[in-house]
């Protein structure tokens, strides 16, 4: 039978067994009435003659009436069981049109649409296997990881090329798998936590990048690795990067080298001129102009051999202080008491930039502010101004090297700020305030070799 509903003429349980019960009662008295009118006076051989007669009848018409239920009961307990097992191809039927009708057409209903289910999740299945399959981040799931250990449920085709020439990997362990793999991936795995790492040496070298996360299937720990080829895209952006650089450097050269040669030119006819009394002013200009390009050709060198930084118990009123004498900016707060444990040089170079931007934002002078604070284990140091802010696009780039929206800017502060709190173990984070101005925040572990 479909699941479609039935019309037509509607005989239901009720009335059905009613009809026969009523019958069978009718057939009863009609045999008692029967038996009395050829034995009188006799109501005890009428009763028992007529119990003998109507009870086989009733036996086998409820017998052929509850036989079919019965078979129809024993079909929706294997239909029940197959469902169970995955199995949705399976209906039923039921000749009558009753509510046991209905109840079938519910249940063939109901596999249709576990059926439909089934094909739509076979197929997302296959999809996002063949997805997984052809993508090109290396994928290993493996369950009760350990250092080095830990048995291989799922490898895609890129982990089977990166570990095993295209071979099948599930089924081993990966400690197995991975006495051929590079020693740095034995590392980064041993490391724990996610990170890159460099296979090869000289031409060979290659960069990747390692993933991991932790789940529990089936009450079992398993944990699934993804090794992302980066190479490629790491020259691309190395190549964009140094386009980048001697464009800036190119066209600051350029900028400084034009008006010299101008200026020297001037000056030699001048001198054969014997027009001197202009020379020290064009001279002045030069020196200027060389001491800027100096100065920018410095703030590279020092961006590109940025040293470890030397961390040494340094106090905070000193530090300060020595920032005052280069700078102007007011103090807000209580400098904490404890001495910091930093590079003094280099984040007073980092400082000095950040205040010094904020000189440059359009900010008056006395709304320029420093704070350093201890938030729980950590370091704080904001840099507040009253400037313009900055818009969404350059809160995404400014910590970008090289990214700049000054005219004669380099792009080198910010970046270099940033490159100097994370030698010493923190972060920077830029935002802009409420009421105009931009914050500039330094996070910075309180003692050294201690994340923030």
């Amino acid at each position: 039978m479909s699941a479609e509903k039935r019309t037509g003429f509607r005989l239901s349980l009720v009335t059905r067994w009613s009809a026969l019960v009523g019958t069978l009662l009718a057939l009863g008295m009609l045999i008692a009435l029967g038996l009395d009118y050829f034995f009188p006076g006799h109501p005890v051989l009428v009763f028992c003659a007529c119990l003998l007669a109507i009870v086989p009848i009733a036996i086998i018409t409820i017998r052929s009436q509850i036989q079919p239920i019965l078979s129809l009961f024993r079909a929706l307990e294997g239909t029940v069981a197959s469902y169970r097992d995955g199995d949705f191809s399976f209906s039923l039927h039921w000749p009558q049109n009753d509510e046991l009708a209905d109840l079938i057409a519910a249940h063939n209903e109901l596999g249709n649409v576990l059926r439909e289910q089934r094909l739509g999740l076979v197929q997302r299945e296959l999809l996002l296997d063949t997805m997984v399959q052809n993508t090109p981040v290396a994928m290993l799931l493996v369950t009760d990881f350990g250092p080095g250990s830990g048995a291989i449920v799922y490898a895609n085709l890129a982990a089977r090329q990166l570990l095993s020439n295209g071979r099948k990997l599930e089924g081993h362990q990966l400690g197995s798998v991975l006495e051929g793999a590079a020693p740095a991936l034995k590392e980064a795995l041993a490391r724990g936590g996610d990170g890159l790492f460099t296979a090869g040496e000289a031409e060979d070298e290659e960069v990747y990048h390692l993933a991991r996360s932790s789940f529990t299937l089936n009450g079992r720990r398993h944990e699934l690795l993804l090794l992302r080829h980066l190479t490629l895209e790491l020259r691309r952006q190395e190549v964009q990067t140094w386009k980048k650089v001697i464009r800036v450097i190119s066209h600051e050269l350029n900028n400084s080298l034009a008006p010299l040669t101008s200026l020297a030119h001037s000056g030699q006819e001048l001198v054969r001129r014997g027009q001197t009394e202009r020379l020290p002013q064009i001279l002045q200009t030069i020196g200027e102009r060389t001491r800027h390009l100096e100065s920018f050709i410095l703030g590279y060198a020092r961006f590109a051999k940025l040293p470890a930084p030397r961390l040494e118990a340094y106090p905070w009123d000193v530090f300060v202080d020595r920032l005052a004498d280069q700078v102007a900016f007011r103090l807000a707060g209580e400098l904490p008491s404890a001495p910091a444990w930093i590079d003094a040089a280099q984040m007073e170079q980092a400082l000095l930039n950040l205040l010094k931007n904020a000189h440059e934002s359009g900010s008056r002078p006395e709304d320029v502010e420093l704070s350093v604070r201890r938030v729980q284990d950590a370091l704080r140091i904001d840099v507040l101004d009253r400037g313009a802010g900055m818009s969404d696009a350059v809160l995404t780039n400014a910590l970008v090297p090289f990214y700049s929206t000054k005219r004669s800017g380099t792009g080198l502060g910010l970046a270099l700020a940033r490159e100097i709190a994370e030698a010493h173990g923190g972060r920077i984070l830029l935002s802009n305030r409420e009421g105009g101005g931009l914050a500039v925040t330094l996070i910075l572990p309180t003692l050294p070799g201690t994340a923030p």
